[in-house]
């Protein structure tokens, strides 16, 4: 078995190499080699060129990092890989996955991402090529609302769980279980407030069943 580092942040210095972890006398050291996805601008025309889907991700991260202070600057760059995904002749389920990751990695103020989709539909228009329409960037948009809705969900879990530790130390599983399961914020919001109010730990799990 092989492993391979890849760095993608935007230090050109950092190049970690190897692994090393010592306790109770016994040590683990750990060598692996390392691409740098910074290096990889100085291949951009190669990247151009390329079929690899994987080329494409390099180009859309080294965009975003350039671009992070520039945002009409990234709105260019987007649609510009945007439109190498027709220009390349993917399949269009390999569009469609491309280009969540590009409409992830480059997003834009709303202002910006309106021109921007108003800009691609022009141009799906003109080559005929309506891969990513409507229907498709209104799922895309779903989905990131729906995983905002999970991030706000967690931490609303996290909070009624950390007051219960806090205040009673011990918290049983199926507790814990209880409450991961919930999927309301109004919920959790009335949960942390009895978690951090009511004198026990038996008190809390008396009205959480009430709720149920």
């Amino acid at each position: 078995m092989a492993s391979l580092a890849v760095l993608g942040d935007e230090s050109a210095s950092w190049r970690p190499n190897q692994f090393e972890r010592s306790l109770f006398g016994c040590e683990v050291s750990f060598r692996f080699p390392v691409v740098k996805l910074l290096d990889l601008r100085q291949e951009w025309s190669a990247l151009e060129v390329s079929r690899n889907p994987f080329a494409t991700v390099v180009m859309a991260h080294l965009r975003a990092l350039e671009t992070r202070q520039n945002r009409t600057r990234r709105k260019e760059a987007k649609l510009a890989l945007t439109k190498r995904l027709y220009e390349q002749g993917y399949q269009r389920e390999d569009i469609i996955n491309l280009f969540k990751f590009i409409d992830w990695i480059m997003s834009l103020p709303s202002e910006l991402e309106q021109e921007f989709q108003q800009e691609l539909s022009q141009y799906e228009e003109e080559q005929r090529m309506p891969y990513i329409t409507s229907v498709e960037r209104m799922g895309i948009e779903k989905g990131k609302l729906q995983g905002k809705l999970e991030g706000i969900l967690q931490k609303g879990r996290e909070t009624v769980i950390d007051a219960l530790e806090i205040r009673f130390e011990n918290v049983p599983s199926d507790l814990v279980d209880a409450i991961n399961q919930i999927e309301d914020p109004a919920i959790l919001k009335t949960l942390h407030r009895q978690a951090i109010t009511l004198s026990s730990l038996s008190e809390f799990q008396s009205y959480l069943k009430q709720l149920n």
